[in-house]
Parts: C-alpha cells; structure tokens; sequence
C-alpha cells in the first residue's frame, strides 16, 4: 500500500467523519428535544427490547461479518463506525417526518427506530464487504437513510401497509440497495476471484457467534414495534418460524453438497432467514403452522440461493455479492412481502382489523423499486474516484486501513486434525 494513499485517505476519512458529527450536534441542538421530562411505564417496558436490538447492530452483524480470513478488523469495526453514525443520522432523518412544534421528539421507541434504519445500511454493507473504503461507507450511511426513511414515511404512513417485522422496508430494501450498488461498483480485476475473499476454520467460528446472537434476539426485532397487545403473537410467530428454517436450512445444506456434508456458509446465514421471512406478518393471526411453513420456505430458498443464484450473479450479472446479502435478507424479505399479501387476502386479521392486500403488494413493489434506483445512484456516487477504494489487490485485507499485528502461522492441526495439515494464516 503507497504511504502516499494512506496518508492521503486518513486526511478524508478524519475530516469527512468530524464534518459529519459536527452537522450532526448541530442538527440536535436545533431540532432534538426530549419526548418525556419522566419516563412512562411503556418507555421502560421498551428498554429491553432496545437492548436486544441493540446487541444485534453492534455484535449480531458485525461478527456475523467476520468469515473473511484477513478482514475481521473491518468486519466488526466498521460495523462499528456505520452502527455509530446511523443512529444519529436515522434518528434525524425519520424524525423529520413526525416533528411536532418544529421539534424532534426523543425516546426509547425513537432509539428503537434509529437502530432499525442502521440495521439497512449494515445489509448492505454485507454485499459491498471487502471492496469499500471507510469514507466510502460514511457516505453510504448518509445516502441510504435518508432514502431509507423517505421509503419508510411512504410505505407505513402514505400506504398503510403493515411490515412490523420489516420484512419489506428494511431486509429487502437493504438487501436490493446494496445489490444495486455492488453491480455499480463491479471490478472486473476481481471476476476470477480474490486469494483473501475466503474463510478459515476461526474466522467461521467468529461469524457463527454473530449468528447465535441474532437467532436469540430476532424474536424481539421483530416484536419491538408491535403493538403492545400483538406482542406476544409477534414473538411466538417469530420464535417458531425460526425453529423451522434452522432444520429446513440444515436438512437442504446437506442435501445439496455432493458430499453430503453441512456447509457453514448456509448454517450461519440461511438459519437466520425464517426471522426476516415472517417479519411482515409476524404480528397477525397466521398461527405457529402458518409462521413454520414460512420459515421452512425461507430456510430452503436461502440455501438454495446460496447453492445456485450466487454463482450465477457474480457470473453472468456481474453483481459481487460479498455476503449473500440476497439469501438472506433478499429473498427472505420478497417472501415476507408475499405472505403478508396472502394474509391479507385470506383476511387475516391484524388485532381487530385485516391489513388490506393490494396495499401490501404496493409496498413491496415500491419498496424494491426505490432500493434498486437508490442503491444504482449510491453507487455511482461511490464510485468517484477521490473516495479511496481500495486497489483490486488490496481488498479483504484488514492491514490497507488498520494497525495490524504480525501474523503467525500455525499448521491446521493444532486446531483438530481433520484429514489434512494445511497451513492458516492467524491474524491476531
């Protein structure tokens, strides 16, 4: 890496990044006020819903992240930096849509809320991991909120539809956003594939953690914003769903493999469908059987993405899809979006009322739509040269903008002896 570049892009990133939370304090101080001068008992009945969530953004998806071998700094530490950033930018920017008395009124729900803008951005992330630069990714905070929120307003407010789970307005949209971008920041260098773009016995170990914790905390993503008297249907629907596509997921990994051994790639990502999948309808009366059957879909389009549509973006549409975003929260969220149109056509009813079907259908067709032109318009943005992406030779590769120990390298048997001893590189 020249000093040269990294002298240069440590002036950008430092300036870019204080610009940004000096706009943002001043922001806050215009407009931010609190919602309660005493906290209510729903307030405190939300906190740990937060903290559930919480723990998502900052350790869910961020380990979840860390297969690369040679790039887990990145992984979790601009995970990290959009996580911080986001939810000061996402509090702003939907705020702007509910402002009383030209104020911007705070609390936990609000907090809730600004995580769930994040959570957008950190899908797409997944599809861009490895091939961006951290100026770059401060950007694309920025860009994907704010159209985030403007697609959010449009879809709850102007449309109606119901999407508690966010299905829609947030697993799809982050996922085709990101696509977008990726097929706009496409590098040909990189079509015959990267020697660091691959995973090692530790780093998988490190991803599944981030898996775990988002499997035990999905139910309360999803049940955040729910109705205090949908809750708990939100929750066992979600909790059920889960367990369905874990086993669907399992069974069809080992299925597909022509050894018939499980892949790690579908156990940590294609388990995790089910949650996105009945997010959309995951507070109405759709029974445990109607959420497991939607969980076993998810599990089996996931792994069968992973099999199957892949390869043939990266091949044939030249859309690099670090981490399968599409599998996971792509495909997952169309069938989010199909089954709340279903419900709602079988009258399925939401508490009292039964969510109606056509609106539905709008808000996944608008939803995908704005994520493809919003992602294609992120990405020629990111794309300006001055923004510092990485040379092709220099992506997955933590030490082009971190302070990286020496590595050390170990024969594979000190780990377990699995049939083989070949060598993996450590990165402390």
């Amino acid at each position: 890496m020249p000093s040269a570049f990294a002298t240069n892009m440590r002036f950008k990133f430092s300036i870019l990044a204080i610009f940004l939370e000096v706009l943002i304090i001043i922001l806050f101080g215009i407009f931010v006020r609190y919602e309660n001068t005493q906290p209510t008992t729903k307030d405190i009945f939300l906190y740990p819903f937060f903290q559930d969530v919480h723990v998502m953004i900052f350790v869910g998806f961020g380990f979840l992240m860390t297969f690369l071998k040679k790039y887990g700094f990145s992984s979790v530490g601009i995970n990290m930096l959009i996580a911080a950033l986001g939810l000061q930018w996402g509090t702003l920017m939907q705020g702007f849509w509910h402002m009383e008395a030209q104020k911007i009124n705070i609390g936990i729900k609000s907090m809730i809320n600004a995580d769930f803008s994040t959570a957008t951005v950190l899908i797409s992330f997944g599809a861009v991991l490895g091939k961006t630069s951290p100026v770059q990714m401060l950007i694309m905070t920025i860009l994907e909120i704010t159209i985030f929120s403007c697609n959010e307003h449009l879809v709850v407010k102007v449309l109606g539809a119901t999407d508690t789970g966010a299905s829609m307005t947030i697993h799809a949209f982050g996922a085709y956003f990101g696509l977008s971008a990726a097929r706009v920041l496409y590098r040909p260098g990189l079509k015959e594939g990267h020697k660091n773009e691959e995973s090692v016995y530790h780093s998988d170990m490190f991803a599944m953690i981030g898996t775990l914790f988002l499997w035990l905390f999905w139910p309360s993503f999803n049940s955040a914003m729910a109705h205090a008297d949908l809750q708990q249907r939100t929750i066992i629907n979600t909790y059920f769903s889960m367990a369905a596509c874990t086993l669907t997921a399992f069974a069809l990994s080992s299925l597909v493999e022509h050894r018939g051994k499980l892949d790690m790639v579908h156990i940590q990502n294609a388990t995790l469908a089910g949650g996105v999948a009945v997010g959309s309808c995951a507070d109405m009366s759709i029974y445990p059987l109607g959420a497991m059957l939607i969980g076993s879909i998810a599990g089996l389009i996931s792994v069968i993405g992973f099999k199957f549509l892949t390869p043939f973006f990266f091949s044939k549409l030249k859309i690099h899809d670090t981490c399968g975003v599409h599998n996971l929260h792509g495909l997952p969220g169309l069938l989010g979006g199909l089954a709340s149109i279903i419900a709602a056509m079988a009258h399925v009813k939401l508490g009292e009322t039964s969510p109606s079907a056509p609106m539905q259908a709008a808000a996944l067709g608008c939803t995908i739509g704005i994520a493809l032109v919003g992602g294609a318009f992120a990405g020629l943005v990111l794309n300006l040269p001055f923004l510092g992406q990485p040379p092709d030779e220099n992506c997955y590769n933590d030490s082009v903008y971190w302070e990286v120990p020496a590595e050390e390298t170990r024969p594979a048997g000190q780990f377990g002896d699995y049939g083989d001893h070949r060598t993996v590189n450590i990165d402390m």
